[in-house]
Parts: C-alpha cells; structure tokens; sequence
C-alpha cells in the first residue's frame, strides 16, 4: 500500500481547542490523530496560540471547546474569542473553511455548552461552512463525554472522507502504524541511540521498533503557510513562587474524609479577587515512579540528562510546555527521565482509548495486543466504561496488568498523559489576603482524595495525596486565575444567597471577608452612611449563607469564623447535616425552609445567589428549589418563575461555579 501523489493538494486541517482542565485538549489530539490517519497535514493548538485571520488559511477546521463560568470560554482561549467579535472582520473571510465543532459542558450549568454554541455559532457568521453538525458531551452523562465524542468522530470520520476523498489508490493509514510523534526524549546533549532497536531520535521522521522499520505512508501535500503565532505564555494566568505557611486537618481522624485548610504566602503585593482560582502542580511519589521505571525496563536512563526532541514546534509549545516546579528545578538543573516522570507525566489519570491504542504497538504479545485494541473498538465502549472508568483503574496499573507492554523511554511524553495541576477556589479574602506590606496570603480548602473502588483499590488523588504531606516551609510553584463568579465590590449593597456545601464553602469564605471588608472600607470612608441594615438600603446588603455537611461536629468548617462575623456584619448561616438524624437533609431543603427570607433577597430586593460546589445533583436541586418558591411566594406559574430565574442568570444575578 503505497503512498502516491492522488490526492489534493488542500488537505490542511486545524484542530483548536479551549480547554481549561485539560479534557478538551486530550479530545483534541484524538481528533488531529485521526485527520493525520486521512493524510491530513494537520495542528492541534489552543486558541490563543493562533490569530483568528490564521484560520482562513486551513481547509478544514474541527473546533473542541469546553463551558466554564457563567457560559464562558476557557482562559487559553479568551484572547482569541475577543479578537473574534471584532466588527472589522469581513463576513466572509472563513468562507474557504469548512467547520464542525464539539463541546464540552455540564448539564447541571444553567448555560450548558455555551462556549462551544457561541464560538461555532460567530465562526459561521463569518462565512464558515458546517460539513457536520456540532456535538455536544455532558459530563453529568453516567458514561461521561465519551458517550457523545465516541459516536460524533465516528460521523466526523466518515463525513471528512466524503468531503475530502483519498481517491482510488490512497488508503487512511492504518490504525497498526504508529504515527509521527510530534515530540520525543533523547539524550542530552547528543544523539546516541541510534541503530539500537528501539526508537531513534526527534530529528528522523519515522521511529524503528524491534529494528523493523515503520513504512512511510505520509503524502506529499503543499506545506501549509504558518500561522500567526502569539505568546500566550503568562497572559490568562499568574505564576507565583509560594511558601506553605500551614497545612492543617479540620476534620478529626475519625472521620471518614480528611479536609485541609492551607495557607500559602507570596512575598509579592497580588490583588484577587473571590471566586479566583490557584492551581496547584502536584508530583507523582517515588514508589510510582519506581515501579514504572522498573515495568518498562527504563533503569539505565533513568538518571542520565536528556531533553526534549521536538518535531513540530508550533504543537510542541501547547502540549511540551517544561512544567512548573517547586523551586524551580526543571529549568535549573539537568533534566533526566526521572524528574519527567515525577513532575511532568501522570501515571494515575484513569487511561483513555488512545492510550490502549499506542501501547499495543509495544508488545509482542498477541493476546495482549488483541486485548488492548478490543479497547479502542467504539462498539467495546461499554466494555472500555467498565475497565477503566467504573473502577478507576489507573495506567500504571494497566501496565502491570499487561506487562508485556514494553513503552521506549523516548515515547514516554507521547503515550503517558501531562500531569495536570489542580484548580482550587481561593478561599481567603478582605483582611485575610495580606500578611504585611508587599505579602500576600491565599488560603485554599482541599478535600483529600481517597477511597476505595468497587473493586475494593484503594484510590488517592495524585494532587491531594501530594497537598496532604506537603510541610510547612515548602516552596511551590503555583498559578493563579481569574474564576467566574465575577464579583465586584460595586455590588456590596446588595444582599446575596449564598449556597456553598462542602468545600464550595471556600469561595463563599472569600467573598464573606471580602463584604466584611468592604464594610469596614465604608464605614471609613462615609461613617455617616455605614450603617448595617438587613434590607442593604444603608450599607452593605444582607449576607446569607446556606452550607451542607454531613455531620455538625466533623465538617462545620469555619463555624467560629461564622459566630465571630455575625457580630459583625448582617450575618445569617443555615446549615444542613444529611447524617445527624434520622431523615437526610440537604442544603435545598434547608433553602425551602427559608423560602420567605430567600424571595424577599431575590425578588423584592433584587439580590445575588452563588451556587458552588459539587456539580451533578446539588445544582439541579437548589435551582428547582429556587423555582418552587418563586412559584409559591410570588405567584408565579412555573413557566414564569423559570423565566425569572433565566433574567437573573442574564443578569449576572444567578451564578454558579461547580466541578
């Protein structure tokens, strides 16, 4: 089979993504692998890596684009989404792209899969034409996203051969080849493994396995003209050098969860807002390490300096990035396979169906190369779902289970995933953000991550795991992030609802202090006009907060707090503990307890509601309940109390952040 030149020279295909936990990057390499399949000459790069008059230079655009916030784009894509809106751009500039798109969202957010709706939505608009319809994952989906994507690239496949035709000796490659990484590990500072049966360096195009070289079925097609390229390196986030200065358990070692309260200082001056978020960069422990080393034979590289190999360098940039590290010691020191592996790569993420994918071409074992492509197959989706999801096994555990599974060292960055940090909602704020002139403090809230599967494994978050034995003194390397609550101290006199179960508490800290500080702001400044008052007509505005546990005297975190600041701002909280009686109760019931005080906030006076927390259930409920009691106080249909609660979301009224 081949390569010829029967083809058309306009096979260019840009795969974007905006993706801000990293889920929609991985469906985006899926995507540009398979158009790379077509013999497509294909990119895979976020959005704000490009320029939007650089998509008319591509024949074929697939879109892969999450929701966060209140219906808003992912941070590594809001630059490009304002370019976007622009009035100067020529309404037909894309009419040359053919488009589709995929979202990713979650059904319990009132504006679900907006991102996505409204980026394919102004891309048509500027003249791009829909070959397929745009595809939409819910997370709240009992198989997850994969319950969408697996059956939409299936239709995007077949769709891309009927737009773009291979012609009559022209064949996709094969799903047995391995295609041309875009990145891979080689000695520092030259080549010299070469010739010996595994894989050869960055700079040759193919690799050669078991010294059986790999044909070569790529197609000669026009190099695309290179797009615009920006740095986008510190514009959608902060990096910050941090000490932890406390990392205390709230919970008792009876209980069943361990909750921690952390407190982290930067000796910068950093404004915040509530609602921010700080992204924490965990480490794989040394036991994990060892035993992947040990699994793949990598022992004699484990500890020689080495580097990264780039092939593509625009992809490079997006998915090869040096990861942050404490203290900074990627950069300072000799990189080797070892630091890789415990900074950079995760071994614990639960395995996709690419990954089943690449590591069969690493085994010599017919039953276990059929097992592992049985994986890969959509109609085993459900046999996959089972596998890997129901009892979160992870990859290292995979590879144990399929040791023959032998992955070259130099593919380790292409076949295990990135190991991604970990969002928390900031939860200090006001008079709690700062030490001492020039220092900033954050404080985060982290529930420990462990349990034990269906299976009866024991599982552990790799980034609490890492936060749970984190010292006092240690130094990390942090980001921090704008959030979607989009508080403003504009809004400081107008009551608000609050309803924070969990650790969604530590959002609702924030802006507790911050409100607290504010009024202590204006009573300085305006003495006369500082007054505390429930209706928000002379000062700041009534706060309330519902909170959830499960038990009073396990998980009432920062209940002093709470006491103390009732003395000294219009303070009410409303607990619900779903285990101290007999009949559960959550925090929606506690809410239609308050059904007078909460239509009066919202509706009479016009007030704020912040939903954070847990997303699935708890979102649904506290809205169905807010509908129920506009209902039943305001006689209103239903329809019409929807309607209501649908102003209040347009509005910036009702707000939620979940996850």
């Amino acid at each position: 089979m081949a390569a010829t030149n029967d083809t058309k020279p306009n096979r260019i295909a840009a795969v974007v993504f905006g993706s801000e936990t990293g889920n929609a990057l991985d469906y985006a390499e899926e995507a540009g692998r398979m158009l790379e399949r077509l013999h497509f000459q294909s990119v895979v790069t976020s959005l704000d890596a490009l320029e939007p008059l650089s998509l008319a230079r591509f024949d074929l655009v697939v879109a892969v684009i999450s929701t966060t916030g209140q219906g808003d784009v992912p941070a590594n894509a809001r630059s490009f989404w304002r370019k976007l809106l622009r009035k100067n751009l020529p309404p037909d500039y894309l009419a040359e792209v053919n488009l589709t798109s995929f979202g990713l969202g979650d059904s319990s957010y009132p504006k679900f899969n907006w991102a996505a709706r409204k980026f394919h939505k102004r891309l048509i608009q500027l003249g791009a034409h829909e070959f397929l319809s745009r595809g939409e994952g819910d997370e709240q989906h009992e198989e997850g996203l994969d319950a969408t994507w697996v059956p939409w690239s299936a239709e995007l496949r077949q769709q891309v051969l009927v737009k773009y035709p291979l012609g009559t000796e022209l064949y996709p490659v094969p799903e047995n080849v391995l295609l041309q990484p875009k990145c891979l590990l080689s000695l520092a500072p030259s080549d010299t493994l070469k010739g010996n049966g595994q894989v050869c360096n960055g700079n040759d195009a193919f690799p050669v396995i078991s010294g059986k070289p790999i044909p070569d079925y790529s197609v000669p097609v026009q190099p695309a003209p290179p797009p615009v390229i920006v740095d986008t390196s510190d514009r959608n986030a902060q990096h910050l050098i941090v000490k932890v200065k406390k990392n205390k358990r709230l919970t008792p070692q009876s209980h069943w969860q361990d909750v921690r309260h952390l407190e982290l200082s930067c000796n910068m001056s950093i404004k915040y807002n509530p609602g921010d978020v700080l992204t924490i960069y965990p480490q794989n422990s040394p036991q994990d390490v060892d035993q992947i080393i040990e699994l793949m034979d990598w022992d004699h590289y484990a500890d020689q300096p080495i580097r990264f190999e780039s092939i593509n360098k625009m992809e490079a940039a997006d998915f090869y990035p040096v990861p942050p590290a404490p203290s900074n010691k990627l950069h300072s020191e000799p990189l080797t396979l070892r630091k890789v592996l415990i900074h950079y790569l995760d071994m614990r993420a639960v395995p996709r169906r690419s990954f089943f994918s690449m590591i069969a071409h690493f085994t010599n074992d017919e039953m276990h190369k059929e097992r592992l492509l049985e994986f890969t197959d959509p109609q085993y989706v459900d046999e996959l779902y089972d596998y890997t999801t129901r009892p979160r096994r992870s990859i290292l555990e995979v590879l144990q289970e399929f040791a023959s599974v032998k992955i070259p060292w130099q593919w380790a960055a292409n076949v295990l995933p990135k190991l991604r940090g970990r969002q928390f909602s900031i939860a200090s704020g006001g008079s709690c953000k700062c030490i001492a002139e020039g220092q900033t403090n954050f404080e985060l809230l982290a529930a420990i991550v462990k349990y034990k599967t269906v299976l009866r494994r024991l599982r552990e978050g790799v980034c609490t795991r890492y936060i749970a034995g984190l010292p006092a003194g240690t130094l990390l390397n942090v980001t921090l992030q704008k959030g979607g609550l989009g508080v403003h101290q504009t809004e400081a006199t107008l009551p608000v609802i609050m309803v924070g179960p969990g650790t969604g508490v530590a959002p609702m800290r924030s802006l507790i202090w911050e409100r607290y500080h504010w009024q202590q702001d204006m009573l300085f400044r305006r003495p006369d006009t500082a007054g505390v008052s429930g209706d928000g007509s002379n000062g700041i505005g009534e706060t309330v907060l519902f909170y959830g546990g499960r038990n009073q005297e396990a998980d009432f975190f920062y209940r002093e707090e709470w006491e103390y600041l009732q003395g000294q701002m219009s303070l009410q909280v409303f607990a619900a503990f779903s285990r101290d009686q007999k009949a559960k109760v959550y925090v929606q019931d506690v809410i239609k307890q308050q059904a007078n005080l909460v239509y009066d906030v919202l509706y009479s006076q016009g007030g704020i509601v912040y939903v954070c927390g847990s997303s699935g259930k708890m979102p649904r409920a506290v809205r169905a309940v807010l509908v129920e009691i506009f209902v039943n106080r305001g006689n209103m249909d239903e329809l019409a109390a929807e309607k209501y609660l649908q102003a209040m979301e347009k509005n910036g009224r009702y707000k939620q952040e979940t996850w």
